[in-house]
């Protein structure tokens, strides 16, 4: 039977566990060709269920991981004096994972400039209703050239999932909607993007756009008959996933990397 949308969405471990397990697999393989090859200072607002920090961390970057008091523990004694807050302050050592338990929502409290990179995986920009404001504090809080990697639901699996509920005349006016707000299985709103409203987002803001794609292209049904004939062909099929040049409107979320625009630089001329 073909798994519903609403069980896509929100990744029930039951007959979708090898998929989840793929996708998971997918997400951290994407992370690790993305991070910075030297040492870095990285914010993560990251969602509950991404372990992006951990891996940044692990590869030898400084990540201030800031999640809400749901999603993290609080921040250990003494490692409040190391995070970019205003004034900005000189950052901790590399390899070091510092949590802050805020809203990743409200990067008020950061620096301008702070940060040499910013991790928001996990849905982070769809369940932000007003991810233009995200998205201008994001840009703020990188240094020039700094660079951005996100994760947002796509309108296939907002279109999916309206089906699903019987939102047919949502669904008619979807194409030509300019934000898609979509019910969540959990009663929750999600924001839901194409390829080209992601771009005109991150553009609008000062970003410039490297690549948008699908985190996956395979479907559950493909991942699973592959798993049951090879259980042990999962890093063969991650391969096979990050070798693929798809389509930027396929598959139920879309990865988005971006890099901050230098400033201008020239000289003034005087009369």
């Amino acid at each position: 039977m073909r798994p519903s949308a609403s069980a896509t969405a929100v990744g029930d471990p039951g007959s979708l566990s090898p998929y989840w397990r793929f996708h998971q697999a997918v997400a951290e393989a994407q992370l690790t060709s993305w991070l910075p090859r030297e040492s870095r200072l990285l914010v993560d607002i990251s969602g509950p269920r991404a372990r992006a920090a951990g891996i940044a961390a692990a590869a030898g970057h400084t990540v201030l991981r800031i999640a809400d008091t749901a999603a993290t523990a609080p921040v250990p004694p003494g490692e409040l004096l190391a995070l970019p807050l205003r004034p900005q302050i000189r950052p901790p050592r590399p390899g070091r994972l510092v949590r802050l338990v805020s809203d990743p929502g409200n990067l008020g409290f950061l620096s301008d400039r702070c940060a040499d990179g910013l991790i928001a995986e996990d849905r982070t920009l769809s369940r932000q209703l007003a991810a233009e404001n995200l998205i201008t504090d994001i840009a703020r809080v990188l240094r020039p050239a700094g660079r951005v990697l996100a994760c947002v639901d796509s309108l296939v699996l907002g279109m999916a999932l309206l089906a699903e509920q019987r939102h047919w005349a949502e669904l008619t006016d979807l194409p030509h909607a300019e934000v898609v707000l979509v019910p969540w299985p959990d009663g929750t709103i999600t924001r839901c993007f194409g390829a080209e409203q992601l771009r005109e987002l991150f553009e609008d803001a000062g970003l410039t756009v490297m690549w948008i794609r699908p985190r996956t292209v395979f479907s559950p049904s493909t991942v699973a008959h592959v798993l049951r004939r090879d259980p042990k062909g999962l890093s063969r099929l991650v391969e096979a996933e990050l070798a693929m040049e798809p389509d930027e409107s396929v598959g139920v979320q879309l990865v988005v990397s971006a890099r901050k625009r230098p400033r201008a630089t020239g000289l003034r001329r005087h009369r």
